[in-house]
């Protein structure tokens, strides 16, 4: 082990002669893996995994670099500014946030490398759509040895996002929420903050418009998806969800006429029983949303900034991400 002139610790491939001094077969396969990590992420459990994680990495042929973060947007950086026809793969592990911006950085590098993921998050969302395994020793043999899956990836005015870009109600409560909260209770942490905002609730005014339809009216929650479930629950996207195929899923829930009306709303969203009064479900690959006042927005849990006016595209299989 030595020290990257960035300060990243570097790992190297052991074994990398057979008896006798010839070259072995992990010297002549020799590749170079960026590790970046969020140390905090979910109970901070990769402390526990970190050496083991690492080992697996060595054992199948890597050379790694691995970079702890240390605050907001230092995954998306280590990315852009990682010396370019260096690396072969870039791995990182923590939450769906830590994904976002490895992924974010990718996309505004001309040079694109495949992607692994190692979730050590409180949802984990992206990686329950990917089957990407929770045992984090199991996620990372994917990582090093998976194949590769040419996934969608949103495109969100200037920015990027893996898997959801969304509006409304609870939608702050991912990034708003303390990670000290979100590491002791957990996917409790986000319900419980959701409750305390259920006397905030606050309608949107906004046009739709997409290549098959234009809907306006008051909004109080929308989300555009690529992804088998949010926030833990799965199937509120849709059935029949695929990742690689140039589409979003698209949810618009109306304003609520009474708290009644809003439960119903609630339960019909989570039972996946759509009832077209209240609520809009399509599909589409690029829309534009358009409000008179700003709107805060959420891309996969972190905070999007407040827009006026939003187009959103889907880069069809733009990114190779590693999976089972």
């Amino acid at each position: 082990m030595q020290k990257s002139k960035a300060g990243a610790l570097l790992f190297l491939p052991g074994n990398l002669q057979e008896e006798g001094g010839t070259p072995g077969r992990m010297a002549m396969e020799k590749k170079k893996m960026l590790f970046i990590y969020n140390p905090k992420a979910g109970k901070a459990k990769i402390r526990n995994y970190l050496l083991d994680i690492i080992d697996i990495f060595t054992k199948t042929g890597y050379e790694v670099t691995a970079y702890p973060t240390q605050a907001k947007g230092d995954g998306l950086l280590a990315v852009k500014e990682r010396r370019k026809g260096y690396f072969d793969l870039v791995v990182c592990s923590g939450g769906d946030g830590t994904l976002d911006e490895v992924v974010t950085g990718m996309m505004q590098c001309g040079e694109r490398l495949p992607v692994g993921y190692v979730p050590a998050g409180s949802t984990n969302d992206f990686a329950n759509s990917l089957h990407i395994p929770k045992d984090m020793l199991i996620a990372a043999q994917t990582a090093a040895v998976g194949r590769e899956f040419a996934c969608d990836i949103g495109a969100f005015n200037d920015d990027t996002f893996v898997y959801i870009a969304a509006f409304g109600i609870f939608t702050d409560v991912s990034y708003e929420t303390p990670q000290d909260a979100k590491n002791v209770l957990g996917h409790m942490a986000y319900i419980l903050e959701g409750m305390r905002r259920l006397s905030q609730v606050k309608s949107y005014r906004l046009r739709v418009e997409c290549e098959e339809l234009a809907v306006e009216g008051e909004f109080l929650f929308g989300m555009v998806t690529n992804s088998t479930s949010v926030g833990g629950f799965k199937r509120i996207t849709g059935n029949f969800v695929q990742l690689d195929d140039g589409e979003f899923e698209v949810t618009l829930i109306k304003k609520p006429a009474s708290p009644m009306e809003l439960n119903l709303i609630m339960a019909a969203l989570l039972n996946r029983n759509i009832n077209t009064d209240c609520m809009y479900c399509f599909k589409a690959s690029c829309l534009k949303l358009t409000s008179p006042e700003e709107v805060a927005w959420t891309l996969d849990g972190e905070f999007g900034g407040r827009h006026r006016e939003v187009r959103i595209c889907n880069q069809k299989q733009a990114l190779n991400i590693r999976v089972p």
